[in-house]
């Protein structure tokens, strides 16, 4: 049976595989390639080493900017989605009626597409500010804000549903034994359903961080970076760059390839983090 399996396994593997090269691995190691070089078209790349690189990060400080300003916003953005979600959850997990209703309308938002989402905010946001004599693109304080809440509002029920399943998990037993010991609430929250959830937060935290960062659909339709790309992203630089400047798509490629290993290196260390304090149920 087993060398029957071994014969056929390099023949169900060779599809995914081949897929898998065709549309990841080839695309990245050429784009990688491409950061070093000066083209316009793939058949025209000149190899100039890191002067990619360096211009990058010194071309009028967009980069830097855009790479502060992500940061700013992935920060409060991942502890505001998972605070909320978290509470929501530990709400919607009790007896309380109509649970199945509220876990629908807050799971909602998430179905809705980025570019969607942003001009409907944009819409709701403005018609507030109108009122006072501004628009979301007066202040970069305005649209830094309205992606926060904006972003949390599409990512909240997604993340809650995750949160529920872990806490739906917790035994019964060892939450009525600890009520019977005298725990209060507070103490069985902090020792039995945090420590119990932690895959559930390993991963809503990864997956916050992640789409935190790569933000791009919401950040265009939203503000576009204005007013003078103070509330430009990451992305949203990347793409301006490769697409909006003649002779700069080697610094777009550049920027993509500094923007990847920016987003696995803190990935990877959050998962790092929070998988070393995952408990066994």
């Amino acid at each position: 049976m087993r060398k029957a399996s071994k014969r056929w396994f390099i023949v169900f593997v060779m599809p995914t595989l081949a897929a898998f090269s065709i549309a990841f691995l080839i695309p990245f190691f050429m784009g990688l390639y491409l950061s070093f070089c000066e083209f316009r078209t793939v058949s025209d790349a000149r190899f100039v080493g890191i002067q990619n690189y360096i211009r990058a990060f010194s071309d009028n400080g967009d980069f830097i900017n855009a790479l502060w300003f992500t940061v700013k916003f992935t920060f409060v953005a991942v502890i505001l989605i998972n605070v909320i979600a978290f509470l929501l959850a530990l709400m919607l997990t009790k007896r309380i009626r109509g649970t199945n209703l509220f876990r629908t309308v807050f799971f909602m938002p998430n179905l809705i597409g980025g570019i969607v989402l942003g001009y409907i905010w944009q819409l709701i946001i403005n018609g507030i500010l109108f009122n006072y004599g501004y628009s979301i693109i007066s202040n970069s304080s305005f649209g830094y804000w309205g992606l926060v809440a904006l972003s949390s509002w599409q990512m909240i029920g997604y993340m809650m549903i995750i949160y529920i399943a872990g806490i739906q998990n917790i035994s019964n037993a060892i939450l009525e034994a600890a009520r019977v010991d005298g725990a209060s609430p507070f103490r069985i929250l902090r020792s039995i359903i945090i420590p119990s959830v932690m895959p559930s937060i390993t991963i809503c935290l990864f997956l916050t961080i992640t789409n935190s960062f790569k933000l791009f659909d919401q950040n265009l339709a939203l503000t576009a970076g204005a007013p003078s790309k103070q509330t430009q992203m990451l992305a949203l630089d990347i793409y301006n760059t490769f697409y909006g400047r003649v002779g700069y798509e080697g610094v777009g490629q550049a920027k993509a390839v500094v923007f990847f290993v920016l987003v696995a290196v803190v990935a990877l260390m959050q998962l790092y983090l929070t998988r070393s304090r995952e408990v066994e149920n």
